[in-house]
């Protein structure tokens, strides 16, 4: 059974993040590629991807004033779940037991998700939170990405609207008013 390549993902505007969400994408296609191939969980339409991975804020700052970006939360999708993932900026080692899980308030609606320790020898200490396993509801890796960013539209707050700006009469010509002839 072939696992066709994943689309490429947009440049993340974070050099550490973009890296390590290569990592996260590379890890898991190698899993897909070796210990997955032909479990029955396994939907042959989806690929391994990784989107929609920003920096979280962190909760405190630093003396010097602004708080360094906290670790990039975003979507991996597999042939087999889809998770929310929270993923450091550097590799580290577990906070807590592996498999232990925690409530993370995520959005302007502060929704309450538990995310789960889970630990790889290539991308250390990071956090999963399950949305979907296994992953037959979906017919395409178009219909799964659709999801994720309905998911991570969700937990992230709207850009802000400009404000329309209130209508001015608009001034007569310096000719039309030299001459006396209005606008």
């Amino acid at each position: 059974m072939s696992i066709p390549m994943a689309p490429l993902m947009p440049p993340l505007p974070d050099p550490a993040l973009a890296r390590r969400c290569a990592d996260l994408s590379a890890v898991f296609d190698e899993v897909a590629r070796t210990r997955m191939l032909g479990v029955p969980v396994v939907n042959p339409a989806l690929t391994v991807q990784a989107l929609g991975f920003e920096p979280l804020p962190r909760e405190a700052a630093p003396e010097d004033g602004a708080p360094p970006p906290g670790p990039g939360l975003g979507v991996l999708i597999t042939p087999w779940f889809m998770n929310l993932v929270c993923l450091p900026l550097q590799r580290q080692l577990p906070s807590r037991p592996v498999g232990q899980t925690r409530p993370r308030r995520l959005g302007p609606e502060g929704l309450s998700f538990d995310f789960m320790e889970a630990w790889h020898d290539r991308l250390g200490a990071y956090e999963v939170c399950s949305l979907f396993s296994p992953m037959f509801e979906f017919a395409d890796q178009a219909a799964a990405c659709a999801t994720a960013h309905e998911v991570l539209k969700v937990l992230r707050p709207a850009p802000p609207t400009p404000k329309p700006q209130a209508l001015r009469p608009e001034a007569p010509a310096r000719r039309a008013f030299l001459f006396g002839r209005g606008t």
